[in-house]
């Protein structure tokens, strides 16, 4: 990752506090560009660093057994990576991952703590998006559990489509198996039928949703109870669509799936 020299005021997080304290927070917050694969966070070592996306999204990933992985949150402009500061601790078990390579703002994780006892409107966001972000993790884990494979990527488009604000995105089948936590033949079959039936469009490792209605009925019922929660408890606006001839890189390589072991 590498320090940019502006400060781009658009996670949403920080744009919901007031006007003084969002100035403050931003003043101890330097602006990185985040790689696509890049990783954030390794389990068990200690959180050094929070970040507020701005363009990235940040994939939250969990150790499944002996060397299996599963995605189980994403992070986007709505939210930051580091919740278990909030609750006084200094490390997390999920990896981070950049799933789209873009701009956070990144802090030191002794000053926001120091931030975080000081402000109480930071204080009162917090504690919304974590029980947001916990509740993700929660809904997460059950759609892994009890939800077919086509209505769970129907989910995962549309959660990235909400935080990267395009149509299309370079996703490759094993980034795919690697995120959702099955065979690569189960998202050929998936994406084969969503594309079947006119919903998206998939050639080459490039996916365009064609139809967001209808991929929100193909989808599991976890992505509007995601919708609800976020809705009913961060209050966040969402943010104006970017053009859909704008092609979001949001893969990495199965080489580099296969290193986040």
């Amino acid at each position: 990752m590498s320090p940019t020299p502006r400060k781009p005021v658009a996670n949403r997080l920080l744009t919901a506090l007031p006007a003084r304290d969002q100035q403050h927070m931003l003043s101890g917050c330097e602006s990185v560009d985040l790689a696509m694969g890049e990783i954030l966070y390794t389990p068990g070592k200690r959180l050094r660093h929070v970040f507020f996306p701005v363009t990235a999204i940040i994939s939250l990933i969990m150790a499944v057994g002996d060397g299996d992985y599963v995605e189980v949150g994403l992070v986007g402009d709505e939210g930051l990576f580091g919740v278990p500061l909030a609750l006084g601790v200094h490390m997390s078990p999920v990896r981070a991952v950049i799933q789209g390579a873009g701009v956070a703002l990144r802090m030191d994780a002794e000053r926001f703590c120091l931030e975080l006892a000081s402000t109480p409107a930071l204080q009162r966001e917090i504690n919304r998006y974590v029980y947001v972000y916990l509740t993700q993790l929660s809904q997460s884990a059950g759609c892994t559990r009890f939800h077919v494979v086509e209505s769970r990527l129907a989910r995962w488009l549309l959660m990235t489509q909400d935080r990267a604000r395009a149509d299309t995105f370079h996703i490759t089948q094993e980034f795919l198996a690697f995120m959702l936590g099955v065979r690569r033949v189960g998202v050929t079959k998936a994406a084969s039928a969503l594309q079947h039936r006119g919903l998206i469009r998939y050639r080459r490792g490039d996916i365009t949703v064609l139809d967001r209605r209808g991929l929100k009925i193909a989808a599991c019922a976890c992505y509007k109870a995601d919708r609800q929660t976020y809705d009913r408890f961060l209050g966040l606006p969402r943010p104006a669509r970017v053009p859909p001839d704008i092609v979001v890189r949001g893969a990495v390589s199965h080489k580099d799936a296969t290193t986040l072991g």
